[in-house]
This record gives structure tokens, C-alpha cells and sequence, in this order.
């Protein structure tokens, strides 16, 4: 599997149980085929569109038995033998589905609260299946999970902005640019300009709440999914630590994680330990 060309699925292959494997692939197949429809080659929205609803439409012959078009054979016949083994919740896979349509019309977002409920559909649903197969339902972990993705889904977009704005991608929220007093499209022409850092300045700090809000998960949840979930923290972390490296000029280039920051991400992998509350924490 290819996290890379997946971003936002949470998974280290090489920790998730042999017997879960087959159900990881097949969730992560149907999220990248849909993904793929979404925002890859020149299709026009409206074609992409219809895509997704035919699309949709065999997730629901898949997720009761029934024979669907044949279009995606490849991601719905194994994807139905995992709906059918581990009772997948299907309106967690439709929900994914409803954000990839609503890619199709990258029409921005007002304000924060708006992209979180974005996030709600792009990327908690994930950590949500996963917990499933893992037989994990209590609601705390459940919102440790949400926090998770949502700032696993953050900080891809903090990290790609070079990327995204010039290909229509807008997933700054317009309240946060206007409270610097500037644009997208003016933080893409001056990247180094004080507002420009400012602003992602701001806007990987609230990704970093997020994630530290959830990380406790991965000290909650016992075994290889507990370490899987180490890994992914610490990676989301140091993606943060890049940015900030780079003086927050996210706007001009895609900060990567080399060789190192991969053992740096390992090591705090292994010697994390539980936050102290603030009352706590010593002076």
C-alpha cells in the first residue's frame, strides 16, 4: 500500500495484524479509487459527479450482496467480502464518498468549523473503520480518533499548499487569511511575507491542538495498533517541526521527511509517554 500516495490513511502496513490485512486493503482501495475520481485528470466536475454516484451506487450493491455495475470489480468484490466478515459500517465508507464529491467543487471553506466537518468525512471515517476492525467502539477513543485524522488531514494540507492552491485546492479557511489581512493567492505570490507565515504560523498550531488532543489514543489502545498509532502521531508531529523549520513557508515549497526524521519519528514512537495536565507540568 501506498501511504504515500494516500496521505490521509493512517496505517503502517508492516504493524497491522496479518489477519486485518485483506480488510485494510480493501478500505484503502475503495477510499483511493474514489479519491482518484475526485481529483486526478481533466474530467469535467459534472462527469466526475456522475462517477461518484454510480460509484455510490455500487458500494450500496456491495454492502447488501448484490451485483453491481462490474466497473470497479477489482475494489468492490473484495470490499464486499470485508462488509460482509467484519460488518463494516457502510455510512462510515458512504461518508467518505461525500467528501470526495464535494472535492469536486473545491468551493473554499468560511471558517474553521467548516473544515472540521469537512474532515468528519475525509478523514475521521478512516481511523473510525479501523478502530472497528480492531474491535474498539468506546467514545473516547472514538474522539481521540476524530482528533487524529482531522489533524492528520490538517497538517497534509499545511504541508501541500504549494501544491494545492495553484491546482484550485483552497483549504485555508477565509476567516483565518482575512485575520491577516491577506489571500491565498497573495501568500502564494509572497510566501515569505509576514503574513504568509503568520498565518500558517496559526494555522499549524491549531492542526498541532488537535493532535495532541488526540494522541493519548495511541497510550489507550494496547498492541500493534497502539504502536501503529505512535508512529502516526509522531509523524504528523514532525511534519508540523518541518514546517516550522522552514520558517512556516509552506506556500513556497512541500516540506519532506528524509532518513532522519523517520528515525526521529521512531524514536519518540517508542519513549512516548502521557502528557501532563497543566497543573502538573513542572515550572
Amino acid at each position: 500500500m501506498s501511504v504515500e500516495h494516500y496521505e490521509n490513511f493512517p496505517v503502517a502496513s508492516w504493524l497491522c495484524p496479518p489477519g486485518l490485512r485483506p480488510a485494510v486493503r480493501a478500505i484503502y482501495w475503495f477510499a483511493r479509487t474514489a479519491d482518484d475520481i475526485a481529483d486526478e485528470g481533466d474530467a469535467p466536475a459534472a462527469e466526475r459527479q456522475a462517477l461518484l454516484a454510480h460509484y455510490r451506487a455500487d458500494l450500496l450493491h456491495a454492502a447488501t450482496g448484490r451485483a453491481g455495475s462490474g466497473r470497479w470489480a477489482g475494489v468492490f468484490g473484495p470490499l464486499a467480502a470485508m462488509i460482509a466478515r467484519h460488518r463494516l459500517p457502510v455510512p462510515l465508507l458512504a461518508a467518505l464518498l461525500d467528501a470526495f464529491e464535494e472535492d469536486t467543487r473545491h468551493a473554499g471553506y468560511v471558517d474553521r468549523a467548516a473544515l472540521l466537518h469537512y474532515c468528519s468525512r475525509s478523514a475521521n471515517p478512516i481511523g473510525r473503520l479501523l478502530l472497528h476492525l480492531h474491535g474498539l467502539d468506546d467514545p473516547v477513543l472514538l474522539r481521540r480518533s476524530d482528533a487524529v485524522c482531522s489533524a492528520l488531514q490538517l497538517i497534509n494540507f499545511w504541508q501541500d499548499l504549494s501544491v494545492d492552491v495553484p491546482r484550485g485546492r483552497r483549504y485555508v479557511p477565509l476567516a483565518d487569511a482575512q485575520a491577516h489581512g491577506t489571500t491565498v493567492e497573495d501568500c502564494l505570490r509572497s510566501p515569505h511575507a509576514d503574513a504568509s507565515r503568520a498565518l500558517v504560523r496559526d494555522l499549524c498550531a491549531w492542526a498541532e491542538g488537535l493532535m495532541r488532543e488526540g494522541a493519548p489514543i495511541a497510550l489507550d489502545v494496547p498492541g500493534r495498533v497502539g504502536w501503529e498509532l505512535r508512529v502516526v502521531v509522531q509523524g504528523g508531529l514532525r511534519i508540523l517541526a518541518k514546517i516550522d523549520g522552514m520558517n512556516f513557508a509552506s506556500f513556497a515549497r512541500r516540506p519532506r521527511l528524509n532518513g532522519i526524521d523517520h528515525l526521529v519519528v521512531g524514536a519518540r514512537a517508542l519513549t512516548m509517554r502521557p502528557s501532563l495536565p497543566d497543573s502538573k507540568r513542572p515550572a
